[in-house]
């Protein structure tokens, strides 16, 4: 299996960024970790692993991004609306650096969103706003709504709240989207959500697809027993919804 390690410098973020290929040919998954994880987290948690056989058939070729979540939402001594001002320029990265990059790399017109836990919200986050970019989106153990205060999780913006932390969180502005090109696309676009029974961001997924409905935007939405939130989970979930 191919598997090529990448860095350079951003101009956008002002630091070094980190990032794993895996696979020479296929649709593209963009990749985020958890909220803790590095590029590296995806391999580390025996995922690329599960998708071994995919991958070498050429069917999909993963990019594993880095997290810089440290810096941004969980980066608390910041000020709330710096801490949304470094998350949006982390999305300028990856879509004016990362996408290009896998664009050049390969040509498959396919290129898929994924992550795990506050990967799902980045993946989600994301194709949600950019959908002419993405072809499916896959989010597993996902929380859509960054303001939420569930069980020891707290408001990663402590009660702020404006237009830029309305518009990156999906459960809040995709209600009122109104925008047919964009509506268009989100409806052409693939969408799987996967979520554990015990998970405390069930309610919230379950908020999400009632959103998609409304618009009827086609999504699928599993329901795993017990939490469902650690790794071994998603070794078994990614094979089956990749």
């Amino acid at each position: 299996m191919n598997r090529e390690y990448h860095h350079w410098y951003s101009p956008r973020l002002g630091r070094d960024m980190e990032f794993l290929v895996f696979g020479h040919a296929g649709a593209k998954v963009l990749i985020f970790p958890t909220r803790d994880g590095r590029f590296y987290e995806y391999e580390n948690l025996g995922i690329v692993e599960r998708l071994r056989n995919k991958i070498e058939a050429g069917h999909i070729q993963l990019f594993c991004v880095d997290s810089i979540d440290h810096e941004t939402f969980y980066c608390f001594w910041r000020r709330p609306e710096d801490r949304i001002q470094r998350h949006m320029f982390f999305e300028d990265y990856v879509l004016n650096e990362i996408m290009p990059f896998m664009a050049l790399k390969n040509p498959h017109p396919c290129v898929i969103a994924h992550g795990c836990s506050l990967g799902g919200y980045h993946a989600a986050n994301i194709a949600f706003r950019h959908p002419h970019l993405f072809k499916k989106l896959v989010a597993f153990s996902g929380r859509f709504d960054l303001t939420l205060e569930v069980e020891c999780f707290k408001n990663l913006f402590d009660g702020y709240y404006d237009d830029h932390v309305y518009f990156h969180t999906p459960s809040h502005f995709l209600p009122n989207l109104n925008c047919e090109t964009q509506l268009t696309h989100l409806r052409q676009m693939e969408i799987t959500l996967v979520i554990g029974k015990d998970d405390p961001f069930l309610q919230n997924n379950h908020e999400l697809s009632q959103v998609l409905m409304q618009k009827g935007i086609r999504h699928a939405l599993y329901e795993w027993e017990g939490r469902a939130h650690q790794g071994h989970y998603w070794r078994r979930m990614a094979p089956l919804y990749i």
